[in-house]
């Protein structure tokens, strides 16, 4: 008959931005907010796509600080019966969806500056230059106040991300306004639109790519799984590691599962090194092990089966 011990570590990492994250998303809000609605009338006035462009991108910064805000407000509810590891995650699929955006303005922009490329447009070059040169003192604020936030929450890299774009958009939007200014060439407008649009993209992919590795119930990037396979293998008494999963329910908020196979020694003691070793060498802290005396019917299975939402059956031998 096979003996099991659970244990489960409970002491979490914080992924989610704090508080002071939290009033720092509020003033880059309220800043780009305001500022978008100057932006979206001055480029209609000037008739400036680059200007119009860039106000696309400020209302996805908006949308961003906006969804981040949301997403801290939600992840704060507690756990209940129907969602057991909270609202966390909804942080993951706000970044997703503000990806999603970009990809949709960048498409818009390329469309419309190829229509103005064909028929070109008269441009107002000294309300598209005052209106850019006051976009990037509101983007470099805007920035200062997220950059701190950006390591710890995808949502407010995103966030972060987005207003970066935006102040090398605004600096593209001067240029712009400047050499219309001395040279009269209109088409140089529809040119750094494009030119923003595709410095956003490959960001805007990273941000994706990286939401959907989450959503997936992918490694996270940080995660050496090969290194803590072979760490907790030649901890003193294991035999074996089998039925390894990591994931992360957020950003910062990573997750593991095993089974340890322990024929000799006290399986106690060796769920204490286990648990010291993945909390101080690889930063895990939400750990639930599984000891055995004999390997249970999922070391016979694919070792490296990754289960969705780390959720595991186990069929055990007596």
């Amino acid at each position: 008959m096979s003996e099991h011990s659970h244990s489960h570590s409970h002491s979490h990492q914080h992924g989610m931005p704090t508080d002071n994250h939290s009033k720092r998303l509020w003033w880059a809000l309220g800043l780009t907010s305001s500022f978008l609605i100057i932006e979206v009338i001055g480029g209609l006035l000037s008739q400036s796509l680059a200007l119009l462009s860039d106000a696309a991108h400020m209302f996805t910064d908006t949308a961003a600080l906006a969804i981040a805000l949301a997403a801290i407000q939600i992840a704060k509810r507690p756990a209940d019966q129907k969602r057991t590891f909270g609202y966390h995650r909804f942080e993951i699929l706000a970044a997703a969806f503000n990806a999603l955006l970009l990809f949709a303005v960048a498409l818009y922009i390329l469309y419309e500056a190829w229509l103005r490329l064909a028929q070109p447009t008269e441009i107002k070059s000294t309300a598209m230059l005052v209106i850019a040169v006051i976009g990037l003192g509101v983007n470099l604020l805007a920035m200062y106040l997220l950059v701190g936030g950006q390591q710890h929450s995808l949502n407010v890299r995103g966030a972060y991300l987005e207003v970066l774009s935006d102040a090398l958009g605004s600096v593209g939007v001067i240029l712009g306004a400047l050499v219309i200014m001395f040279t009269g060439w209109q088409w140089v407008d529809s040119v750094i639109a494009v030119a923003i649009g595709f410095w956003v993209l490959p960001r805007t992919w990273i941000l994706l790519r990286a939401s959907l590795n989450i959503l997936l119930e992918g490694v996270p990037t940080n995660v050496d799984l090969d290194k803590i396979n072979t760490d907790l293998s030649q901890l003193e008494g294991v035999q074996e590691v089998h039925d390894l999963h990591v994931w992360a329910l957020t950003s910062g908020k990573a997750s593991l599962t095993a089974h340890l196979v322990i024929p000799e020694l006290d399986m106690q003691q060796v769920l204490v090194a286990a648990r010291e070793l993945l909390a101080h060498k690889h930063q895990l802290h939400h750990v639930t092990l599984q000891c055995e005396r004999e390997p249970c019917d999922m070391a016979h299975a694919d070792t490296h089966l990754f289960l969705k939402s780390g959720q595991r059956q186990h069929v055990h031998q007596h």
